[in-house]
């Protein structure tokens, strides 16, 4: 997929989610999940999304049983890292430095986050 196909709607972006979060899910399972974490959207809303995600790609559907149980296609990973370097090229011209420095300015990391952090810096100063 060219990172192009990346581009998904906020919308798209939270049913995948829930796939990614919950394991595969029927249509009513999906919605459950997004109810659960304060998205209140329509049954047929969700299926038509789960429908446009499915003619993208993102996600499969299986009909064996009583009702169709859609699998996320894509990893969290592999989307978020094309979404980030699109980010990247719009924005700082494909230079990530930039882009962790204006992350670490302006965010609160947690203390695990920032010796995670550390050990990478410490590791990539290394094979210098």
């Amino acid at each position: 997929m060219a990172t192009r196909q990346y581009d998904l709607g906020s919308a798209e972006l939270s049913v995948l989610k829930t796939l990614w979060d919950g394991g595969p899910g029927t249509v009513r399972e999906v919605l459950a999940h997004l109810h659960e974490r304060g998205r209140r959207v329509a049954y047929t809303t969700v299926q038509t999304l789960l429908t446009r995600l499915e003619h993208k790609g993102f996600v499969r559907s299986d009909k064996s049983g009583q009702a169709f149980v859609y699998t996320a296609r894509v990893s969290r990973s592999r989307v978020t890292r094309a979404r980030l370097k699109a980010m990247l090229q719009q924005l700082y011209d494909g230079a990530a430095g930039p882009l962790v420095l204006q992350l670490v300015r302006s965010e609160t990391l947690t203390p695990e986050e920032l010796g995670e952090l550390q050990k990478l810096i410490d590791e990539l100063g290394g094979e210098s």
